[in-house]
């Protein structure tokens, strides 16, 4: 199998990993893949949550353990924001817009590898809404 490709969006906060947190919770909430009453560190610590993630995973926020540096490397099962210069390399005034997002997507995906998440904060009328994640499963 291949890895798959996805994309979404969730809701914005300040904090960076709160948001990433919250939309974990809110799509743990949405679908527990058969593995209910377990929070997504509990999930993490499981050895069969593990398996499944690294053999299909989910394609969504749930399929990473934690958010990391932008400037950190990319490691598996991480989700990453871009770095100020990926942000300017395709929303020129830094500010990404939903729209801008997803007529971007296709090239925002090619680098990333099979494991890895991304995400940017997005923009509407110079304000902070939401925030774009988006990955490749780790099969």
């Amino acid at each position: 199998m291949g890895g798959n490709e996805w994309a979404a969006t969730g809701p914005y906060q300040e904090d960076l990993e709160a948001a990433f947190r919250q939309a974990q919770a809110q799509e743990l909430a949405a679908d527990d893949h058969g593995f209910p009453g377990q929070s997504i560190t509990e999930l993490w610590r499981d050895e069969a949550w593990q398996e499944y993630i690294l053999t299909g995973g989910t394609c969504t926020v749930l399929d990473f353990y934690a958010l990391i540096d932008a400037e950190a490397g990319d490691d598996i099962a991480m989700m990453r924001p871009l770095t100020e210069n990926e942000i300017l390399s395709w929303a020129l005034d830094g500010r990404p817009t939903r729209e801008q997002w997803e007529t971007s997507i296709r090239q925002l995906l090619d680098p990333v590898g099979r494991g890895i998440g991304r995400c940017t904060v997005l923009y509407r009328h110079d304000e902070p809404v939401e925030i774009a994640y988006w990955g490749c499963s780790a099969d």
